[in-house]
């Protein structure tokens, strides 16, 4: 027979990773992850809801971002380290449930008519520090759950059921809130930690004997992985790409309530509708990515994708009718989910294990540290020039950033 294209024909591909699916461990931890993220969704669609209703400014939203992922610039090395280093089990559960308790206390504050807008923003700092520590042991999970050569699938799945509860947890946000108000999503968040808890503490395996066993002498080793990227150049820009499309887009969905209630004047309903659209345009990229042959280069979807999503920020600030929000949203969504899938992809298919929670802690550095930075910067822009501007600024800046990192590495490459 002729020689054959290496490439799986994009049925067989869906089909395999839709297979992961239905193993018990990765298919249990899929539906315990989907409900948690749900309940975060509802809460995120509450919050800056919430926050202008008090009469909370355009800036304070934007600080209530940064505050729920600065803490990422400083402690997500160390959440890597603990992650590699100590027992991953004891590392979600402990920050996880503290972090459950910030949603708890936001309904325990609005039955008692107590909020105030500086209080959310610090149960937002509480949530991020939490997260900072917390969040590289969770992320790696699918690779300790999955074979190498299942990672990019299980990653796209994982993307897929993130992006789902895009979906799902703002409609069940629109739901509660015309119902009982705010204080439905927050308690439906912090009844969502329970199962997540549970399903870690049960596929993780303890690590303590393997992390007693492990010399002293190995700590000048804890930075490796870094270095070991700092010089892979495909990785670090894909760091760089990951970087700058959340510090430059990401503040899309922070100001979503803004455009919808000051600029369009619609009410929460339109809000839930609007961050929808961005999940389903997030869960048709990861759906897609399943399709794609797992040997398949992931650096040209990454940054062709980045420059994608600059450029419908910048259309979205020119955009006077509402009718197409929804539709720029869900094309955001799409390009997020496949840049930021495929950034993740070749960080996490490349690092060693023993150096796996390291290379997590700097994609959610690049990931949530530019999020929350650009969340401060912008808000800040909001307040001077007003949404619109400050988003199209944001999104021009994004597309030409974007094609010079691609132009370089084509360079490199060439």
């Amino acid at each position: 027979m002729p020689a054959q294209d290496n490439q799986r024909p994009l049925g067989e591909s869906f089909r395999a990773s839709l297979n992961l699916l239905g193993t018990r461990r990765f298919g249990i931890f899929w539906v315990a992850t989907l409900l948690s993220n749900m309940g975060t969704w509802a809460q995120l669609v509450a919050e800056p809801w919430l926050l202008l209703t008090i009469g909370a400014s355009s800036f304070l939203l934007g600080v209530d971002a940064f505050a729920a992922g600065a803490p990422v610039f400083i402690l997500t090395l160390l959440g890597g380290i603990l992650a590699d280093r100590r027992d991953r089990r004891r590392i979600i559960t402990l920050f996880q449930s503290i972090q459950m308790l910030c949603p708890a206390t936001l309904v325990v504050l609005l039955l008692t008519g107590m909020v105030q807008a500086w209080m959310v923003i610090a149960l937002s700092l509480v949530v991020g520090i939490t997260d900072a520590l917390s969040m590289p042991s969770f992320q790696s999970i699918v690779p300790s759950i999955v074979a190498r050569d299942q990672i990019a699938p299980a990653l796209a799945l994982n993307a897929s059921q993130f992006n789902l509860s895009r979906i799902l947890g703002p409609a069940v946000a629109g739901a509660l809130m015309s119902a009982v108000g705010a204080v439905g999503c927050f308690a439906l968040n912090a009844a969502s930690y329970i199962p997540f808890i549970g399903v870690a503490l049960w596929i993780l395996p303890r690590r303590g004997a393997l992390v007693a066993a492990r010399d002293r002498s190995d700590r000048p080793q804890l930075l490796a992985g870094i270095r070991t990227i700092a010089r892979d150049t495909m990785l670090r820009d894909a760091l760089l790409t990951v970087f700058l499309s959340s510090l430059l887009c990401g503040p899309l969905i922070t100001f979503a309530p803004v455009l919808v209630k000051l600029s369009f004047e619609r009410d929460v309903g339109s809000f839930s509708l609007a961050v929808a659209s961005f999940g389903i345009g997030g869960l048709l990229g990861a759906v897609g990515l399943l399709g794609i042959d797992p040997r398949q280069d992931r650096w040209p979807l990454c940054s062709g994708f980045a420059a994608a999503f600059g450029a419908v920020v910048a259309l979205t600030a020119l955009d006077p009718w509402f009718w197409a929000l929804p539709v720029l949203l869900m094309l955001a969504g799409f390009a997020m989910a496949v840049s930021n899938t495929c950034g993740n992809t070749l960080l996490q298919a490349t690092a060693p294990e023993r150096l796996r929670g390291r290379t997590v802690s700097l994609y959610m550095l690049a990931m949530r540290g530019g999020h929350s930075l650009g969340g401060l910067l912008t808000g800040a822009s909001v307040h001077v020039l007003g949404v619109r501007s400050a988003l199209l600024i944001n999104g021009v800046l994004a597309v030409a950033l974007q094609i010079s990192i691609r132009r370089r590495w084509l360079g490199a490459a060439g």
